[in-house]
């Protein structure tokens, strides 16, 4: 079975050019007209391996679309909409999204996109290390980094991470350095997003909701200023 893609998009032209492009990548192809059909297929079907969302695609806006998909999935998201200044951007981003492309866009940069998705999917299980890393010894808030599982569990319970945060958070507790924005963007996403390095701090602040004690007084992802980011481990 190929890797299974769902295209949220109510415009036909659109959607038919974008699963014809992806079914050429070798994707298996299901499309949804509207935010409520795609959410309705992902009850009964279960969640595609990665969807690409239109945030105008009709009916229930895109935001909550993605906020309701991230209730129980963590499945890569890139959204596409010609509402493309920074506030839409980022509110994307912090709904859940793992990338945004601005419409009119061409199609093979989607199909980058969706490429570089692929890769980091496939670093996160090539790049195995046994060992676990315990990131907050707090025994009411014991936090676990386990790189071979792929998982982050807190209390023994275990967090529901996007491929992309869980790679963030594994870039900065193996790196054992402070890690520039710019470093963050080409080990994390790959080269594959060609946006600003705004992107790395929208990722970071949902990291902190998920992980922190209190994410706005974060003591395990830190800020250095001027410099970017390193791991703090709570002993």
């Amino acid at each position: 079975m190929g890797t299974q893609l769902m295209i949220v998009e109510n415009d036909n032209r659109v959607r038919a050019a974008l699963r014809l492009a992806m079914e050429g990548e070798g994707y298996e192809v299901a499309e949804a007209e509207a935010a409520e059909s795609a959410l309705r297929q992902l009850r009964e079907q279960g969640a595609p391996d990665v969807m690409i969302i239109d945030l105008t695609a009709g009916g229930m806006d895109g935001f909550t679309c993605i906020r309701e998909i991230r209730r129980n999935h963590d499945v890569p998201i890139i959204v596409v909409s010609a509402r493309d200044d920074s506030h839409d951007v980022v509110a994307a981003l912090e709904a859940g999204a793992d990338d945004f492309v601005a419409k009119p866009f061409e199609v093979k940069v989607i199909t980058a996109r969706m490429r570089a998705l692929r890769r980091r999917a496939g670093l996160t299980a090539e790049r195995d290390t046994p060992q676990d890393i315990l990131l907050d010894a707090d025994p009411r808030h014991r936090l676990v980094l386990s790189p071979d599982r792929g998982t982050v569990r807190c209390g023994g319970a275990e967090l529901h991470l996007t491929l992309t945060e869980f790679r963030l958070l594994r870039e900065l507790a193996t790196a054992g350095q402070v890690l520039s924005r710019a470093a963050l963007l080409e080990r994390v996403w790959d080269r594959g997003f060609f946006g600003d390095e705004r992107i790395v701090d929208v990722h970071l602040r949902r990291l902190r909701t998920k992980i922190e004690r209190d994410p706005s007084d974060p003591r395990i992802v830190v800020t250095v200023r001027g410099l970017g980011y390193r791991l703090d481990p709570q002993r």
